[in-house]
This record gives structure tokens, sequence and C-alpha cells, in this order.
């Protein structure tokens, strides 16, 4: 938060204690988006952020009165938000991919069915993710901490580890102020980022989209979607599976069949999605370049958006597609419900 937002909103104290709606809006309204990148970190779900966001909102307006001024506005929210947090992981528990579940497939599950007794991990729109570090000592780029594989080795952490690593190496606060946030003490808060940094060093690539996007560069990124884009509305699969690495994994969630390598990729791409007509837009999702995926519907005569497929590439190559299958995503990402003919 900059420095005249903070000035802003500490100026607004006094009247928010007296119940002034319009006051406390102006308050946390500054904070909103990096409060909502945060919630989604450490839930792995767009929805599920939007929910713990706004019952932080709620606890936070019940709770002004007990604001004592002795940590900063953005400390204090974000300790509401990262408890609200903690308390959904309490309820409903991490978040997976078809990865986690079971091994690949080598050929097309044509009769797969969505699993819907599994919580599963979500895009988000990074639009409103700031770029580079939240602080000098941060080990994360705030980008890099929204990617898909961050997010996923988030999920293989108890709450606390989760909320220590990403409040201490993703937003810069101290070993004091997390301690504080967590109601623990800093030997705690040392222990629990000790083991969440192992873990999420064991699950995640040595090399973020991050760096990878910067060393690819824009020119040739554009050329790569465009390309991609292309090859599935031409029905191209020989294309397509071209740009992959030979490794390359390609899931669907909620569909729990999930496909790695050339030969098993080609397989589902041939007998699957490449039997239908499609049109796409190019979108940012996780810090990492994103396609959304409209395939045509005959009864309505246009392109319904349906999928938003997101890259993470490996070089100049297409390390995983992660195709998440729900129209509900489009609107939250700025993108049109269809596309005509």
């Amino acid at each position: 938060m900059s420095e005249s937002a903070g000035d802003v909103a500490e100026a607004e104290f006094p009247r928010d204690r007296a119940g002034d709606d319009e006051a406390f809006h102006r308050l946390v309204a500054p904070l909103q988006r990096e409060l909502h990148a945060h919630c989604y970190r450490m839930l792995g779900s767009l929805h599920d952020a939007e929910d713990a966001l706004q019952d932080a909102l709620v606890r936070a307006w019940r709770g002004i009165d007990r604001f004592e001024g002795r940590s900063s506005v953005r400390s204090w929210l974000y300790t509401i938000a990262t408890n609200a947090c903690l308390d959904a992981i309490a309820r409903r528990g991490r978040r997976a991919l078809p990865i986690d579940l079971g091994p690949s497939a080598e050929h097309a599950a044509v009769d797969d069915q969505p699993l819907t007794d599994v919580a599963w991990l979500g895009p988000y729109p990074d639009s409103d993710v700031a770029d580079g570090l939240a602080a000098p000592h941060a080990r994360y780029e705030q980008r890099e901490s929204v990617e898909l594989a961050f997010v996923a080795a988030m999920q293989h952490l108890p709450g606390n580890q989760r909320a220590a690593l990403l409040l201490f190496d993703v937003l810069g606060f101290s070993a004091r102020e997390v301690a504080e946030t967590l109601g623990t003490t800093t030997a705690s808060v040392n222990s629990a980022l000790q083991r969440a940094r192992k873990v999420v060093h064991e699950l995640r690539p040595e090399e973020s989209q991050q760096q990878t996007l910067r060393a690819l560069g824009d020119v040739r990124l554009r050329e790569l979607v465009t390309a991609y884009a292309t090859a599935l509305e031409e029905g191209d699969a020989d294309r397509l599976v071209s740009m992959l690495t030979a490794d390359a994994s390609w899931s669907m969630p909620p569909l729990p069949s999930w496909y790695r390598g050339h030969a098993a990729v080609t397989d589902f791409l041939v007998h699957l999605p490449l039997r239908h007509r499609w049109r796409h837009l190019p979108v940012r999702a996780n810090g990492q370049q994103a396609v959304a995926c409209y395939i045509w519907d005959e009864e309505a005569g246009a392109f319904v958006g349906r999928i938003i497929d997101v890259l993470t590439l490996r070089g100049d190559r297409i390390a995983a597609v992660t195709a998440f299958i729900d129209e509900g995503n489009f609107p939250h990402f700025g993108l049109p419900a269809s596309l005509p003919a």
C-alpha cells in the first residue's frame, strides 16, 4: 500500500469508529485487491477467496472498535483475512488438480465425467496483481506467487505454514508481525517457514514462469499463443503436439483423467477436443499466459465460452496445459460469454 493511501485510511478512523459505512469503505478499498490475491494464494480458489474476503470485511466492520492502532491498518486487515482463510481451510481442506489424484491415462477417456466431490484448484485473473516484490526481503515476486505451481504447492501445506510463508516470503511482513497475526511465537513462525520452504522447493520447478516469460519475450510469446490457438481451431494435432515438451501434461479439472507425453496427448486431442469447432482469445491467468476457449454451440448460433487453458512454459515449449472447464470463470476475467460466428 502506498504511503498516501495509508495516510487517507488512517485519517478515516475516527469516522469509522462512529459507524460510518462510507468511511469504512474508503478505509479498506485501497487494500481489497491485494487482500483478495492473498486469500486466493491461501485457498487456491477464486470463489473461496471472494467468500473469505467478504467474511474478513464483515469481521473488520464488526471489530472496528477493537482496533487500537498499535499496528497499521494493512497489518490489521491482513490478520483478519488470514484468520478467515485459516477457518475456511479447517472446514474444507486442500484443493487438488487431476495430477494429484492418480496416474495419467494412455488413451482418451471419452466417457470421463466431472468429479463433483473433489475441491478443485481454480484459475486466477492476475490483472490486479502487482509486479515485482512486495518488500525488499520477500523471496517471491507477487505474480510468481499466483503461478499454478506455487499455488498448487501451497495446497500441500498445513494452514499455519501456508500463512507464515505467504506473509513472510511473499508479502514481506516481519517474523514478529507474522507471529502476532497467527497468535504464536517468532520461534514457531521460523520453524513453520523452514518446513514450508522445504515442501515448496520440492514441488515447484526451478525456474518460475515469470523468469521464463521474460526470457521468451513478448514477440515470441505472441507467436506461440497465436500458433497454439490456430492449431486448435484448424484441428491440427501434429502442429499442436510439436509445440509441447516431450513430457508435457494436459489436464482438465473437474475431469479426473489427464495425459502425459506426445502419444497420450495426441490420442486425447484427436478423440475429444479436436472434434469440435473452437475460437480463442488470449488472456492472462496466474501470472501465466492463458487462452480462453469458445466452443461452437449450434443452438446458440455462436461460440460459447467454456474453458480457460492456462499454459505453463519451459523455454519456448508448452510443458503443461491446465484446461479449467467452467464458464463461470469468464466474467471474472472480463471475457465475453460468447463470440459471434
